[in-house]
């Protein structure tokens, strides 16, 4: 019976390779995975909460969810529109970056199929959200940080209610942190102050060593306020929050303008003004102000720099993470290219092998969940003890997926990467991926575990396929490299 499912496991990657030859173009195009297959840091801008409402236009373009729609190769700010065009272009321009917006209408989500689900980003960027996040979009936002997302809030003034349903965002940033199912505790080690502070320049304090403050992107010294808030620092609570730019004659835990800080293995920034980021473009009808490139501030270096420590380009800002005890860098996963045959791993009958079908990355074995194209569900996993005195550790491996499915909007084959504890009990989920996801080749993916140092977690590959058309996941050169 095995032999017979594999040959046919075979005969359809084979058609599916036919397949992906006539639709390649719209399933790539749909794909997730394809828009960020050479690149590393993946970036989702936040439309589903108000952000256009009034006379605000906070989105990096009107093309949604991806703004290589409206223009694949944009070299200037009005190569896309909104008011944060200038913010997307510039990381655009970089090759390192794929951006998306979670278009309004839609919801949060973490460790579902959607492709702007937070599990296919490494930042989430919040740019003055005017509506009330749902308790379930409140999860998923702190679970992808503690699990080593980077989240980007970014306020305005109290009062700032654009589209007069009662919250502003300074209301709403603050019931995220204080009224959440997961850490309601100030996990981030901070509030946000109830002020409208008409104009100033903060400074940025004098710290060499940052890479917010001294990032790729250039040099910090000012920001910009143009009617704005700032935030009061609370280090009892969170020892890794740290204040980069002040109001003019505050310092230490009060009147933060810009702060980043820690939650799990992840990363957070906070700016108490929305007028930074605004480049002074936008839909036709918004009242809008160029502080992007305003000549008193280096808004657009603090924009890009913080963007990128927060999707983990740039050095430790604050305090960072890091357990207590020793640690031994290394890489700790049994097999980890599967040369060894189904030794280390526990895997569904098949899933590792050295069939012609697929193709290694390295060697000759490999793992490959479902590919039959009927109801399928394999398993890859692994039990491994995380040091506690590491303060990093990143899960990678290489993933290929092709299918026979025509859909470029619907998700009928998955793989989910899961954490469990030692009895099973999910912990995270990593990412899933989908038939929307196919694309040639291998793609290697990461993910930071440094949140479970000192426990003992079994990582887990889930793939299920539906009962028609095949979709194979597979898997090589696996890795969980601590120090």
């Amino acid at each position: 019976m095995l032999g017979s499912l594999r040959s046919r496991r075979r005969l359809t990657t084979a058609l599916a390779g036919f397949g992906l030859l006539l639709t390649g173009a719209a399933v790539q195009i749909g794909s997730g995975t394809a828009a960020h297959a050479a690149t590393t840091h993946r970036i989702l801008f936040d439309n589903a909460h108000a952000e256009t409402a009034g006379n605000a236009d906070w989105i990096i373009s009107t093309s949604q969810p991806d703004p290589l729609g409206q223009n694949s190769s944009p070299s200037a700010e009005t190569d896309w529109t909104g008011a944060l065009s200038s913010w997307g272009v510039a990381l655009q321009k970089t090759g390192g970056y794929s951006l998306k917006t979670l278009p309004s209408g839609a919801a949060l989500s973490y460790g579902g199929s959607s492709s702007t689900d937070l599990s296919n980003f490494d930042t989430l960027v919040l740019p003055e959200p005017n509506t009330l996040f749902t308790s379930a979009e409140k999860t998923a936002i702190m679970n992808f940080v503690k699990n080593g997302g980077g989240l980007f809030m970014i306020s305005d003034h109290t009062g700032a209610d654009r589209n007069n349903d009662g919250q502003d965002a300074v209301e709403i940033l603050n019931d995220l942190m204080t009224n959440n199912s997961v850490d309601s505790t100030d996990p981030f080690g901070f509030s946000i102050d109830s002020l409208d502070i008409s104009s100033g320049y903060p400074a940025a304090v004098n710290d060499s060593t940052d890479p917010v403050l001294h990032g790729s992107f250039g040099t910090v010294t000012k920001s910009l306020i143009a009617d704005g808030t700032t935030a009061t620092l609370k280090p009892s609570d969170n020892a890794n929050v740290k204040g980069l730019v002040y109001r003019s004659g505050y310092s230490g835990n009060t009147g933060a303008f810009f702060l980043t800080s820690t939650f799990g293995s992840g990363r957070v920034a906070f700016w108490g003004d929305s007028s930074p980021i605004d480049d002074g473009t936008g839909q036709s009808g918004n009242t809008l102000y160029d502080g992007w490139n305003d000549s008193g501030a280096t808004n657009a270096a603090l924009a890009l720099n913080a963007t990128a420590w927060l999707s983990g380009a740039g050095g430790t800002s604050g305090g960072g993470g890091g357990g207590t005890g020793t640690c031994t860098a290394g890489q700790l996963l049994g097999n980890p290219g599967f040369e060894s045959g189904s030794s280390t791993w526990a895997a569904s009958s098949g899933v590792i092998t050295n069939a012609t079908g697929e193709k290694a990355r390295s060697g000759s074995y490999y793992a490959w969940l479902d590919g039959y194209g009927t109801a399928t569900t394999d398993t890859l996993s692994q039990a491994v003890t995380i040091p506690s005195g590491c303060s990093s550790a990143t899960l990678s491996f290489w993933l290929h997926i092709d299918t026979a499915e025509t859909s470029a909007s619907t998700a009928y084959d998955t793989l989910k990467v899961q954490v469990l504890s030692s009895s099973g009990t999910v912990l995270g989920t990593l990412a899933t991926y989908s038939n929307l996801n196919a694309a040639s080749g291998y793609t290697q993916r990461s993910f930071s575990l440094s949140g479970y140092a000192g426990q003992t977690v079994t990582l887990k590959f889930t793939g299920t396929e539906g009962s028609q058309y095949q979709t194979s996941f597979v898997v090589d050169d696996t890795a969980l490299n601590v120090g």
